[in-house]
């Protein structure tokens, strides 16, 4: 599946042979830059980045690096390879034919899932378009860069899928994505996560580490969908967005590791005196970030879910590989609730909690992240360990919305939420200490005070390597 870097819209679609397509995906691609120019990246924007670019969608060898101006990123329609004979996954028509074309019957539920899901595209970019003005280093203000221009990329895949497959309501809502803001009161994104602001880097790598994972199993229920189209777009999306969680990831293990550096020299051992940040700041970063994730889950107890199972519209997390019932009938699932101010269990019909399945994964992938960060503070002989938040706290969607919870899942009374709240989430203090602490560093090679260096650098390059050709 090589892409077609020829054509003024690269592709691995043909989209050479649809003139009416390619004509609606050329006429959008202005507007996109103009937006892209308008709320993309502000910093940098014209400078030379040592960015990835897909040249093809199989395994191994897909991407190339290479310095390039992010305006002039070649952007483009990448779909993985087809499946010979693949069959419909899961759901009441499972094991038929997956569909080539849209069926009617299924039309807007489809429509609106290609469109919450291609929101979240630009939202991220928008919220994220100032943050290389504080960068760190130029390794992570490449990072951020990288991040940006893959968003922007995967903008591209749903929309290409709304006007291929769409007619005009489909042109409409690929427009509707330029108009929307994250932030704005009068035309906001979709979900409220991607409306927060994103003002530092301590937020940025909670966002790549959980935010984005959201993404990934998102991505991952609709990859098993009975659309193939979406199913083939969805699974080369994936092999981007690993990338995305990797600088969370990585991005949050380098403050960890600062910290406990500063703190071993500060004299009353707080990271805060020597200008780090101190771990139960970051704690609460987590703790805001994960619960705010969690939500983008939908509802636990969800007739939407069970219908888009049932219509094979998505899946569940590697459906064709990792089951072998795929009807879902017949089974239920035990999901806690709350009864006259205690927590029990109650059984839910399967198809009824399959967000909840979903957010099962997720949950036991990030349970994984942290424990991977709390091995490196142990072998940096400190006793702080990173924990994750009880999915009932703090949240806003779904069965837990309007109840309160301590951070073990336990019911509280508003009076014990309020007087806890500012330990366990950010304060408008802690949020302006971390926002004093942004200071640029484009010095190649050269980090802020408040981060460790990376182990290595990308691409098999070192990390003092000029990721950032800023021309200071």
């Amino acid at each position: 599946m090589a892409i077609n870097y020829d054509e003024r819209i690269p592709n691995n679609v043909d989209l050479s042979s649809d003139r009416r397509l390619k004509k609606a995906l050329e006429k959008w691609q202005p507007a996109f830059l103009d937006w892209w120019r308008s709320v993309g990246p502000q910093v940098f924007s014209n400078k030379d980045v040592y960015l990835r670019t897909a040249v093809s969608t199989e395994p191994g060898g897909w991407s190339q690096f290479g310095h390039v101006k992010m305006p002039d990123y070649r952007w483009g329609v990448f779909l993985g390879a087809p499946e010979k004979d693949r069959v419909i996954p899961g759901g009441d028509h499972a094991g038929k034919p997956v569909w080539q074309e849209v069926p009617g019957e299924y039309r807007n539920a489809l429509k609106r899932i290609i469109v919450v899901q291609a929101d979240t595209e630009p939202a991220s970019v928008e919220q994220q378009r100032f943050l290389a003005d504080t960068a760190p280093s130029l390794y992570d203000c490449r990072n951020l860069f990288q991040v940006n221009v893959e968003e922007g990329r995967h903008l591209w895949a749903m929309v290409y899928l709304l006007q291929a497959y769409f007619g005009r309501d489909g042109r409409e809502e690929a427009d509707a994505l330029l108009a929307r803001r994250s932030g704005n009161e009068d035309t906001p994104r979709i979900l409220d996560a991607f409306n927060q602001p994103c003002e530092d880097w301590l937020t940025f790598f909670s966002f790549t580490t959980f935010t984005d994972r959201d993404g990934k199993y998102q991505l991952g229920s609709l990859a098993e969908s009975a659309f193939d189209p979406l199913s083939r777009t969805c699974r080369f999306m994936l092999t981007e967005e690993a990338h995305h969680m990797f600088v969370g990831e990585t991005g949050m293990e380098r403050i960890l590791r600062r910290s406990v550096e500063l703190a071993k020299l500060a004299p009353n051992g707080d990271a805060r005196e020597l200008g780090g940040i101190d771990f139960p700041t970051v704690q609460k970063w987590v703790n805001h970030w994960y619960t705010y994730s969690l939500d983008l889950f939908g509802s636990e107890i969800s007739t939407n879910a069970a219908d888009y199972f049932a219509s094979g519209l998505k899946g569940r997390w590697q459906e064709a590989k990792r089951y072998e019932d795929h009807s879902a009938l017949g089974q239920t699932k035990a999901i806690q609730q709350l009864n006259n101010g205690k927590v029990i269990e109650v059984d839910v019909p399967l198809r009824n909690a399959m967000n909840e399945l979903l957010r099962d994964e997720y949950v036991a992938d990030c349970q994984r992240v942290v424990k991977k960060w709390n091995r490196t503070l142990s072998k940096m002989d400190t006793d702080f360990r990173v924990e994750l938040p009880d999915r009932k706290f703090h949240r806003r969607q779904g069965i837990y919305a309007g109840a309160h919870f301590d951070r073990a899942g336990n019911p509280i009374a508003e009076s014990e939420w309020n007087a806890m709240r500012d330990t366990w989430l950010p304060t408008a203090d802690d949020r302006a200490y971390v926002k004093s602490l942004m200071k640029p560093v484009y010095e190649p090679g050269k980090m802020a005070n408040w981060i460790a260096a990376p182990r290595r650098g990308i691409n098999r390059q070192p990390v003092e390597f000029e990721y950032v050709r800023t021309d200071r």
